[in-house]
């Protein structure tokens, strides 16, 4: 956070809070992007609306977060329940931006991050309930990778490296298993991932996403009883956002091991 204060408190503070509230937007927008998706409904046009009975949602009624808290969790047609995805997507994607912010601080960069993170909302969400990561949403995170490619151009090898890192063995395994490992969906995402991060960040991802799925999936097998199938795509997204937050300090500490150990 310390790269934020040379803007001075009270800029640090007006630019969290313009940061948080375009995060709720977007989560908002994520909300729509997680329903629809699957259905292969339109995101852009059609207005929003009851799941129940289909009363058109007027302004007021679509404020990120706040109309839920004011509204009681329900409807104001039917009054039927509003699911509590709704204010928990809004607000995870606005932290999850504030989070970005404050690792990375002013740079072009966090817009990429923070884009890429309300993406994986999306993957983690939609990938958990159908067991499927679609393809346009990897491609918008390969548009972000080409984007972070371009700018940073005179490392051009280190992202296209890292596109092929994690994505080539993937492939491997989804081949030799005939798709009952993986799905092409997780090698589609860590190609893009890997060509916005590079080869040393998505290996990190990587790791990371293995080792939350393989013990966080573990306890849910014990807890609630779910069968050993699981969405990998959730667990390489937990991956991705902590890469993003904390994989430089990360593989400079590995680097030094390394380093030392060698020397």
């Amino acid at each position: 956070m310390d790269n934020l204060f040379w803007i001075g408190t009270s800029g640090v503070i007006a630019v969290s809070i313009i940061v948080f509230l375009f995060g709720l937007l977007i989560g908002s927008f994520l909300n729509v992007c997680i329903y629809r998706i699957p259905l292969k409904e339109d995101i852009a046009v059609e207005r929003s609306h009851c799941m129940k009975c289909g009363h058109v949602l007027s302004w007021y009624e679509l404020i990120p977060l706040f109309s839920w808290i004011i509204q009681g969790g329900k409807c104001r047609a039917c009054k039927a329940k509003i699911s509590i995805q709704y204010p928990l997507v809004e607000l995870g994607n606005a932290l999850a931006w504030l989070a970005v912010l404050y690792i990375w601080g002013l740079q072009w960069v966090i817009i990429l991050y923070c884009l890429c993170a309300s993406c994986m909302i999306v993957i983690s969400v939609i990938d958990e309930r159908t067991k499927e990561i679609n393809l346009a949403l990897n491609i918008f995170i390969g548009v972000l990778g080409a984007v972070r490619l371009a700018l940073d151009y005179t490392h051009w090898y280190y992202y296209l490296i890292g596109m092929f890192a994690v994505s080539i063995p993937f492939l491997i395994i989804v081949l030799i298993s005939k798709e009952r490992a993986m799905g092409l969906g997780d090698v589609y995402l860590m190609a893009a991932v890997g060509l916005l991060l590079g080869w040393k960040h998505v290996l990190l991802a990587t790791v990371i996403g293995c080792v939350l799925g393989s013990i966080i999936h573990i306890i849910r097998m014990k807890i609630s009883k779910k069968g050993s199938q699981l969405a990998f795509g959730p667990y390489l997204c937990a991956g991705i956002y902590l890469t993003i937050l904390f994989g430089n300090p990360i593989i400079e500490w590995y680097t030094g091991i390394l380093t030392s150990a060698i020397k």
